[in-house]
């Protein structure tokens, strides 16, 4: 990806009432008012608007969320999820802040520690890989 000037300028906006379908790799930030239904990555941060859903992976620097994710969270800084969000899947991050009455139901991994962070979040990553390549 290419380099970014700044991290507070917004280089990506899903407004409310758009759908995406399919995997999104992004340039920056990038905030989310609409649907996507797939992954996405980016080196950037990521806000996820109140309206907007998401079915999939979301692998960003950090998020705030707002609204509902179906998938698991990577993010190397930080996860907010804030009061009306829900996450519904794994959380590895270095800081997670939840807000009262927001819902999360899966694994959640914070370490603050840069390496043990980085060792603990591969492990369990390879281990949920091979996992979901076994064949029961």
């Amino acid at each position: 990806m290419a380099l970014r000037v700044d991290d507070i300028s917004i280089n990506t906006i899903i407004g409310k009432g758009s759908a995406i379908s399919g995997n999104m790799k992004v340039n920056g930030f990038i905030r989310i008012d609409g649907d996507i239904d797939g992954n996405l990555e980016t080196d950037g941060n990521v806000i996820v608007g109140e309206n907007a859903r998401i079915h999939g992976d979301l692998t960003a620097k950090s998020v705030i969320i707002g609204g509902i994710i179906k998938g698991n969270i990577t993010a190397n800084e930080s996860v907010k999820i804030l009061a009306e969000a829900a996450v519904i899947g794994d959380v590895i991050s270095r800081k997670v802040q939840v807000d009262g009455s927001a819902i999360i139901h899966g694994h959640c991994i914070s370490i603050k520690d840069e390496a043990e962070f980085g060792k603990t979040s591969g492990e369990y990553l390879q281990s949920k890989a091979i996992k979901e390549k076994v064949i029961l």
